[in-house]
């Protein structure tokens, strides 16, 4: 899924306008993306246009009690993952990394 920031927002100023985003996850219907910084930060879904809604197809998804969406690759959706990543952990980080460039090597 490929995702363009509407317009400039003071809120986000590690977004761009018109920059295509890779959407790594979906939570709660929000999208995680690398931010212009590298961070996969979570960002509100109202905030983007959709260029591209095609999921990759090995993402696991689960409901939450609201029926609001997690999507993620594996790995990526165990409970407390970004977390860790956030924490510094190294086995975490290493996961996000090796993941993610395999996803954004097939988007280009």
């Amino acid at each position: 899924m490929i995702v363009e920031l509407r317009k400039r927002d003071p809120q986000y100023p590690d977004l761009a306008p018109n920059q295509p985003y890779v959407v790594l996850g979906v939570e709660a219907d929000d999208f995680r993306i690398l931010n212009d910084q590298g961070r996969p930060y979570l960002y509100p879904h109202e905030v983007f246009t959709v260029v591209d809604a095609r999921e990759p197809e090995d993402w696991v998804t689960v409901l939450g009690e609201d029926n609001e969406r997690y999507v993620y690759p594996p790995l990526l959706g165990d409970s407390g993952f970004f977390e860790d990543y956030f924490d510094g952990h190294p086995e975490a980080v290493a996961t996000f990394w090796r993941v993610m460039n395999r996803r954004l090597s097939s988007a280009a």
